[in-house]
């Protein structure tokens, strides 16, 4: 129950807060195949703003021109301001896609090939180069234990211990 009532109490603050750049990082690891999946809520209209300002064109997530061409950018863009190690080795998450979520964008990475996960460090610089009160909400979720921390600029580093 209070999970629910947690989960339920961060959606109402993104929404409420949303003039505050409140972006949301879940990252799980799936011991059965070995993954860490990783989810990341950014605004549609900060993160384009971000993407705008990173590739000097305009990015439209919710009608793009060249879907092959967005994607890439999206990937690039998280690949830069996402960095994620496991057990202190650096680790190269795959694209798998995003998805537009009313007025958020849901973007989705994997890393394969992770076996036991005793430490978990995340440097999440998302949207700080157009936001200089961005934070981040960073939750954490190894064999079924959960570990949440708060990052904000310009602090962009946290880390987990299993």
């Amino acid at each position: 129950m209070a999970v629910v009532l947690f989960k339920w109490l961060m959606t109402s603050l993104v929404a409420l807060v949303h003039p505050f750049y409140v972006g949301v990082t879940e990252i799980q690891h799936n011991e059965k195949e070995k993954t860490l999946e990783i989810s990341v809520k950014l605004f549609v209209d900060d993160f384009e703003s971000a993407l705008n300002k990173q590739y000097g064109a305009t990015v439209d997530l919710t009608n793009p021109k060249d879907a092959a061409k967005t994607n890439g950018q999206v990937a690039a863009y998280l690949q830069q301001h996402l960095q994620v190690k496991v057990n202190g080795q650096a680790v190269k998450p795959e694209f798998l896609g995003y998805e537009k979520e009313r007025e958020a964008a849901w973007c989705y990475i994997q890393v394969s090939n992770i076996g036991a996960v005793k430490k978990l460090e995340v440097d999440n610089s998302l949207l700080y180069e157009v936001f200089d009160k961005q934070i981040h909400l960073i939750h954490v979720t190894v064999k079924d234990q959960r570990k949440s921390n708060k990052v904000s600029f310009p602090d962009s580093k946290t880390s987990f211990e299993f």
